[in-house]
């Protein structure tokens, strides 16, 4: 017979919140493992009552969504936590950016709608803002023209078990070329694949193309996360949490 924990099961889940939050600043160098022990701390700081796992080794309840890589800010990172008793989502988001470290900024919380599927299921495509210091905006142009006409562009993407060409045009729904104070700015919207094409492999097969290489190092930012519209657009994961949001009986105003 195998062993039981002792002690009395942890309460259940009476509650899913649904955060996003922006990683910015140096912290966009944190790998995903430090901002969830982060998360982690700072959920006990601010006093939110978490749901945790049955076993000999329990753990909070928290699903995190599609991070960004190492080196990217983002300001649509995705988690859903869930609680053992019911909290209002903007006390427990303005006490939860309050026990975070600066750079790691809570947005945004709403509870998840009864019924709903799963956040992750609203999720399937990215848009991305790169910034290329030293590029003309002619020459980023010319780039992603011969980028998007392109049927097939493979590039060599490292991964777990080591580099694997993939076709990095096949992910990409659209991207254009802009510029802002002097700078060349790569607008990309970019479909959730396995393994995911990230911004570093649209500007590798760039270099692939059009021979574009920015002489110092860009600077992406993930803008938005979630399901492609009929336009092409990123449609926005928490909206149909916010509309279905209805005040629960008993709900503290405070954590």
């Amino acid at each position: 017979m195998a062993r039981q924990p002792e002690g009395p099961p942890p309460p259940p889940t009476v509650q899913k919140l649904r955060l996003r939050y922006a990683k910015r600043g140096p912290l966009r160098f944190a790998s995903h493992r430090d901002l969830a022990r982060a998360l982690e701390r700072a959920l006990r700081r601010a006093q939110v009552p978490m749901a945790f796992s049955a076993g000999f080794s329990p753990h909070p309840k928290i699903s995190y969504v599609g991070a960004a890589p190492t080196g990217a800010a983002s300001e649509a990172e995705y988690v859903e936590i869930g609680l053992a008793q019911a909290r209002d989502p903007e006390a427990v988001r303005a006490a939860l950016d309050a026990a975070l470290p600066p750079g790691i900024d809570v947005l945004e919380c709403v509870e998840a709608a009864e019924g709903g599927g799963s956040l992750a299921d609203r999720i399937d495509a990215a848009a991305w803002r790169v910034e290329l210091p030293g590029v003309a905006l002619a020459e980023l142009q010319h780039a992603v023209e011969t980028f998007l006409a392109s049927d097939v562009v493979m590039v060599a993407k490292r991964t777990k078990n080591g580099l694997r060409d993939i076709d990095a045009r096949a992910a990409v729904v659209s991207a254009s070329g802009a510029e802002e104070a002097g700078c060349a700015i790569l607008g990309v919207v970019v479909r959730q694949v396995t393994p995911a094409v990230r911004p570093d492999d649209v500007l590798a097969a760039l270099a692939a193309v059009a021979d574009l290489r920015p002489p110092s190092p860009p600077r992406a930012v993930r803008e938005a996360q979630g399901r492609l519209d009929d336009t092409g657009n990123v449609a926005d994961p928490l909206g149909p949490d916010r509309a279905a949001r209805t005040p629960r009986q008993g709900e503290h105003a405070v954590v």
